[in-house]
């Protein structure tokens, strides 16, 4: 059962902009097997950026991300976030429903919009991952890396704030797998370019992404790196020199 604290769980519009986007507090989260998946873990993402969690298999690296947007329940612990979360999964075909990217995108997009503004900001969203044009492309036609494109554009549809990856490239080819960390990598920027004919005042503002990956090579990428133990995130340090210290990590997919 939920405990009474998540109450105040908070998405967007309800905090000040200075609030950090994501607080996490003494979380706790065991299945019903018994099985303890996180343990009082506390940390918070202080700006907008990209941060990325690294761990092996078993540590709470997804089970931490499904608590942050709602898809489990903690036992115990606060979780706060300053804008709206939205989850990316590591298989793309497990996310996009519709047959068409235009299609998908708009089953993201807020309600109360018109004719005219959902077709703008299914435009906008496609365009913000580089797949402008393609609203009546069939998906079952997209490479690997543009249904993960499509994917984020889903959740950028959505207005979300917190994009939360799990393992997103892990099914890439190496060239797709550049491309989506330097997608997101663009979208963290503190001032992400929008597409033509389209203003700054449209975009959905500062965007945290909270990457969970098992590349090593990616943490070269990100603004601060942590690695996740018996179920507790550690201090945020510099990606390469975490890179450094960590030989090797037995990751794998699958993981809870």
């Amino acid at each position: 059962m939920a405990a009474d604290s998540l109450s105040n769980r908070s998405q967007a519009g309800a905090s000040h902009q200075a609030d950090p986007p994501l607080q996490v507090d003494q979380l706790r989260f065991v299945w019903p097997s018994g099985q303890v998946a996180l343990d009082a873990c506390s940390f918070a993402i202080p700006r907008p950026g990209l941060w990325m969690l690294v761990g092996g298999n078993g540590s709470g690296k997804s089970t931490l991300l499904r608590l942050i947007t709602g898809l489990l329940e903690p036992n115990s612990g606060q979780i706060r976030c300053s804008g709206k979360p939205a989850l990316v999964f590591q298989n793309p075909d497990h996310q996009l429903l519709l047959p068409s990217c235009g299609s998908d995108v708009q089953l993201s997009l807020p309600a109360g919009l018109s004719t005219a503004q959902r077709q703008e900001q299914i435009a906008l969203a496609l365009e913000q991952v580089g797949l402008a044009g393609l609203q009546q492309r069939p998906i079952h036609s997209l490479s690997g890396g543009q249904k993960q494109r499509l994917a984020v554009a889903g959740a950028l549809a959505s207005r979300a704030q917190l994009l939360l990856l799990d393992e997103p490239t892990a099914l890439l080819d190496p060239d797709s797998q550049r491309d989506v960390l330097a997608l997101v990598r663009q979208l963290c920027s503190p001032t992400p370019k929008p597409g033509p004919g389209l203003t700054q005042g449209s975009l959905p503002g500062p965007i945290t992404a909270l990457w969970i990956t098992h590349r090593l090579d990616e943490l070269d990428h990100c603004d601060g790196a942590a690695l996740v133990r018996h179920g507790r995130v550690g201090r945020w340090q510099d990606g390469s020199a975490l890179r450094q210290r960590l030989n090797r990590l037995p990751l794998g997919r699958g993981e809870r």
